[in-house]
């Protein structure tokens, strides 16, 4: 069963992509578009054209506007980018997530502040910038240019593309050469742009704070994190779909755990404290023996949020876990480690 994502109160989440020309960032696109489920997500871009959609998959086209039968609506940017979403969310039927394509050439954070700005900042969330960088065409003095310095120390996520193209010696220079631009930087290695869209859409990692600190005061009100979705869709968390087998072969894998036993509360920090850095994700529902309330658990990076409300159903333990090369035999054993031991089960409010 898909999940579906609820759009939390406060504001249509918009996920901004920006890359030098020919990074890959239509091919990205294109792999939203086609692998985006239970979300109406629409893609603002500068000329839709570039994107391969298929003609089968068009339900209707105004001159700059179409419309999928998937409930991807891809537009073009007008003059103004908080003029083309103010259209874009007049529209009748509800957008659930927006995606916003930067030119190859463009600093990103103007593009940001506007979703900052007092036009769109009530009705939207920035939730997060990913930058795209070729690792074939990653030249040194790209650097020079405040642009390409920019993309990379705004950017949430950096999807380093093409590895398929070059050695792995060369993918470790430049991402060293990354770090030394953002020393937390969240890199995923990619082919074709491809990457579970969990991991891009939807993590709430942008933080104000990361803006230059002349821009970032104005927005403060805006960075908050320790928040709480409602998460009513968390509730069959489901490792399949976005996460065709092509992924998979760039790296890219998942663990789901279940299990009808309650965990210990300290357990389960532990098995965080010591999460390793490849896990980039997690969601899911917890049941602890220590509480008689359901646990609504994300993770993004090393962020992690915690919810809770009342069982619906047998309380049970439903976790997914995903990143790049993980050792999902570990980290199950790990998992397993964190069930409360029978003996000590009852002195909390273990049913």
């Amino acid at each position: 069963m898909t999940a579906t994502i609820e759009v939390p109160k406060r504001g249509l989440p918009v996920t901004i992509i920006t890359g030098f020309l020919g990074s890959g960032k239509t091919t990205l696109l294109n792999h939203i578009l086609n692998n985006q489920k239970g979300m109406r997500t629409a893609v603002l871009v500068n000329e839709f054209g570039e994107i391969s959609i298929d003609a089968e998959l068009i339900v209707s086209s105004e001159e700059d506007l179409v419309e999928l039968n998937n409930g991807c609506i891809c537009c073009t940017i007008r003059d103004d980018i908080a003029e083309s979403v103010l259209r874009l969310m007049e529209r009748s039927d509800k957008i659930d997530y927006l995606v916003v394509e930067t030119t190859g050439l463009a600093d990103p954070l103007p593009v940001a502040l506007t979703f900052l700005g007092p036009e769109l900042r009530d009705l939207t969330r920035l939730d997060s910038i990913i930058t795209l960088v070729d690792a074939t065409n990653f030249a040194p003095d790209l650097f020079n240019s405040n642009v390409a310095y920019s993309q990379i120390a705004y950017g949430d996520v950096i999807l380093l593309n093409k590895i398929d193209l070059v050695e792995e010696a060369e993918i470790e220079r430049l991402e060293k050469r990354i770090r030394e631009i953002k020393e937390d930087a969240r890199i995923l290695r990619t082919v074709n742009s491809a990457v579970p869209l969990e991991l891009i859409l939807d993590t709430d990692l942008f933080q104000a704070s990361s803006l230059p600190q002349e821009e970032a005061h104005v927005h403060d009100s805006h960075d908050h994190h320790d928040h709480e979705h409602d998460h009513d869709h968390c509730e069959h968390p489901d490792h399949h779909h976005s996460h065709p087998s092509h992924i998979e072969a760039d790296g890219f894998n998942s663990l789901a755990f279940e299990s009808d036993q309650p965990f210990s509360l300290d357990a389960f920090q532990n098995f965080l404290n010591e999460l390793p850095d490849a896990v980039f994700r997690a969601k899911g529902v917890l049941w602890f023996e220590e509480s008689p309330e359901r646990h609504i658990f994300h993770l993004s990076g090393r962020r992690y949020t915690l919810s809770s409300d009342d069982w619906p159903r047998q309380p049970k333990n439903q976790l997914v876990l995903i990143g790049q090369r993980l050792d999902t035999a570990r980290l199950r054993e790990k998992l397993q480690a964190c069930i409360a031991r029978p003996a000590t089960r009852g002195r909390g409010f273990g049913r």
